[in-house]
């Protein structure tokens, strides 16, 4: 006999039926159901031989078990997903996504250097879990590794040029540009730190959701053993699903809980304005994620003070698509940073040789027309998660007892405050001009500040989850919403961590209103608040379909005009003449 949920068109199965979490991403209802599709099945309970077996009766083969999630990883006949959804045990069917990787002032910007000549702080005895590319035996990193597990089939070393340059970001020993005649310290946050290099990037830069929910699991494994307190992940994709659904998310949220502080990248899509919206909306996954911090990029403008940096407009602004989460958490450095080279012929440099700097730039013996083998720069909110990854390193240094939570609350409060009310960019290579506001969905709480955080002793009581975007018809203004037990909704001591001193009185007054948005943001959500606020989209279905074009993991008209950024047939995709590559932004 046939139950109900078999009576039910497939299309049905993704609807409002089974809730804000559908039973079945919204995304198979395009797919072509002749196809064969990678995805993620979660259960009520850790699957086991029956459950696999169920599946693979069904046509479909076991690529994983994912335990975190309480799931497994299946390549199917997309004409069986409603058919497996029927499963009771089934809780949630996703696409197993594709993903990629998101792309010397800085230690200057962030107060690096008081905290390591003041608390001594240089991340040691800390274990640094950097899911990437993989790492190659640079001088600044090699004597760091002490693990390494490369998912992708190959021996963990970075044929991408991405891994290496974020893990000399976030605890680089600096050891190449030590020579005598050496004018600049290259050492990473946290030269102290170890490295946990877990590769799931390939050549290419891409990956699976499934194989870096094997490396957070993998980290959490091995947390006891290298004492991992953060992981760093500066990678992402398009959000498709709730968070409360998504795989990927919930594998960072499972890390968290095991008390590893998951450090996340914005994304590089904060100059997409497909929906009118001025890159609002475009935080990716799983930084939308409310436990997880979320890093938006700087521009350091390589000066030494911090009171001239500016927004780097391509950084991704909040809220997220689907939950609007109020998103990133804080701003780093992110632009033009100076770390290891991996190999002059890995992709990113072949591709991008305006990367490679002189070795006049550290080394004063060296002639000005000598490009480093060892050092290039790189821009995105890849490095900025980087430095924030490092900063986490040096305060659990200090203070080794603070959980996750407290960490990201106090990066938050102890965040500088101080930027202008606006301020233009100009893309380097089109020379189109960017609006970049300062409010709360822009470069959240503030810009990371490691010697305040240091100095600051004030735990926090109660959970960090970010807290979400309303929209209220009474005032016609955004507002942001927080949770009962979390710890801006909470005194505190002496009301230390108030929501208006962690994201500033510019950004949220007594009413927690969020002010001065962006007039489009105001726009679209003052003439369309259930498209603009709801639970489908911020902003309707035409700014995820920029983000998550089919051909591409970001798009066919993606951050930087018509070529595919993270295209499949190529590194860069097949037309990159004229676009806009954050990786290498001036």
């Amino acid at each position: 006999m046939k139950t109900i949920r078999q009576l039910i068109p497939f299309a049905m199965l993704t609807s409002a039926v089974f809730g804000q979490a559908p039973k079945v991403s919204r995304e198979f209802e395009s797919i072509d159901p002749k196809t064969n599709v990678n995805v993620i099945v979660q259960y009520t309970h850790v699957p086991g031989d029956e459950d696999r077996q169920k599946v693979i009766a069904r046509g479909g083969e076991h690529h994983g078990t994912l335990l975190s999630v309480k799931g497994a990883a299946y390549r199917v006949p997309a004409s069986l997903i409603a058919d497996l959804a029927n499963d009771s045990t089934v809780t949630h069917i996703s696409v197993d996504h594709k993903l990629a990787a998101r792309n010397d002032y800085s230690v200057a910007a962030t107060n690096a250097a008081v905290a390591w000549n003041t608390y001594g702080a240089t991340g040691k005895g800390i274990g640094i879990a950097i899911i990437d590319s993989g790492i190659s035996a640079h001088p600044d990193v090699a004597s760091s590794i002490v693990y390494t597990q490369d998912f992708t089939g190959g021996n963990g070393t970075d044929a991408y040029g991405h891994g290496t340059h974020v893990a000399a970001l976030a605890a680089g020993t600096g050891a190449h540009a030590k020579c005598t005649p050496c004018t600049r310290d290259l050492a990473g946050m946290a030269p102290g730190a170890s490295l946990i290099n877990l590769r799931v990037l390939d050549a290419n830069g891409e990956s699976s959701d499934s194989t870096v929910i094997s490396a957070i699991e993998t980290a959490i494994q091995l947390k006891a053993t290298y004492n991992i307190r953060v992981i760093n992940l500066s990678l992402g994709r398009p959000p498709f699903e709730t968070y409360t659904a998504d795989p990927l998310c919930q594998a960072v949220e499972a890390a968290w809980k095991a008390g590893i502080v998951v450090v996340v990248a914005a994304g590089n899509d904060g100059r997409v304005n497909t929906a009118n919206n001025m890159g609002y909306g475009t935080i990716n996954s799983p930084a939308n994620d409310p436990y997880v911090l979320t890093v938006g990029a700087m521009k350091t403008l390589q000066t030494y003070t911090r009171t001239d940096d500016l927004m780097a407009s391509y950084s991704s602004k909040g809220p997220s698509l689907i939950d609007n989460i109020a998103k990133p958490d804080l701003v780093a450095p992110g632009n033009l940073l100076v770390s290891a080279l991996a190999n002059p012929t890995d992709a990113i440099p072949t591709a991008y040789p305006q990367t490679f700097i002189m070795a006049d730039y550290y080394d004063s013996s060296a002639g000005s027309t000598t490009e480093s083998g060892y050092y290039y720069s790189l821009s995105g909110t890849s490095m900025a998660a980087a430095v924030t990854t490092g900063a986490v390193a040096d305060l659990l240094q200090v203070q080794p007892k603070l959980t996750p939570d407290q960490v990201k609350a106090r990066l938050m409060l102890t965040s500088y405050k101080t930027f202008p009310s606006s301020s233009v960019a100009v893309d380097p290579v089109t020379g189109q001009s960017y609006l970049d506001y300062y409010d709360a969905l822009t470069r959240g709480a503030g810009y990371l500040d490691l010697a305040a955080a240091l100095q600051n002793t004030t735990v926090a009581s109660g959970s960090a989850l970010s807290p979400t975007l309303k929209f209220s018809t009474s005032t016609n203004k955004p507002y942001l919403q927080y949770g009962s037990s979390t710890v801006w909704a909470q005194s505190g001591t002496s009301g230390a961590y108030a929501p208006a001193n962690v994201w500033g009185t510019t950004a949220v007054n007594s009413s927690n209103t969020v002010l001065t948005l962006a007039t489009t943001l105001n726009a679209v959500s003052n003439s369309a608040t259930s498209a603009a606020w709801g639970t489908s989209a911020a902003w309707g279905t035409a700014l995820l379909g920029t983000l998550s074009a089919s051909s591409a993991a970001w798009g066919t008209s993606a951050a930087w005009g018509t070529s595919a950024v993270w295209g499949t047939s190529a590194v860069w995709g097949t037309s990159m003449a004229g676009s806009d590559p954050v990786i290498g932004e001036r």
